[in-house]
């Protein structure tokens, strides 16, 4: 993991690789949670036994947009930033679903440092991600994030 001290010192990693998170299991919790809370319940997410019929592989699919929402959790083992305020998100450019996550597939997250643009009391970065499903040559999704890093007052 890339651990620096401050929002400053992640200057000089515009355009590399920033690193890879460990991987995780999408399990039908996991999207039947997601659905619950995002009012999507569309049957290729939650019936078992008509994705076992219907789909191919035989199995549920996980929202993009959960696909989506879990950069944040895989980005917090790929760098750390000692000490800041708070971080928040800013939003995306460009997002795209390439391949569908099934149930019980692993995927993890590659993340680059794309832009770094301080401002008054903080920085905003751009992060190029692209989540990966174990096994598969094309990646659930690519997406540029955006979000701001605020430093310390006694920092600033």
């Amino acid at each position: 993991m890339l651990e620096v001290d401050t929002p400053y010192d992640l200057e000089p990693y515009v355009g590399k690789a920033l690193g890879t998170s460990d991987w995780l299991e999408i399990d039908q919790t996991r999207i039947d949670d997601f659905a619950r809370v995002s009012g999507d319940d569309n049957w290729i997410h939650v019936d078992v036994e008509r994705a076992r019929r219907e789909l191919p592989g035989g199995r549920t699919l996980a929202h993009g947009m959960l696909t989506l929402s879990l950069i944040t959790y895989l980005g917090q083992g790929i760098c750390r930033v000692r000490h800041r305020s708070r971080g928040i998100n800013y939003g995306s450019n460009k997002v795209r679903f390439t391949a569908p996550v099934q149930c019980g597939a692993r995927i993890r997250l590659h993340r680059t440092l794309e832009r770094y643009e301080p401002f008054d009391g903080g920085v905003r970065l751009t992060y190029g991600n692209r989540i990966e499903i174990e096994g598969n040559e094309r990646p659930a999704m690519v997406a540029e994030t955006m979000s701001l890093m605020y430093v310390k007052e006694t920092q600033a």
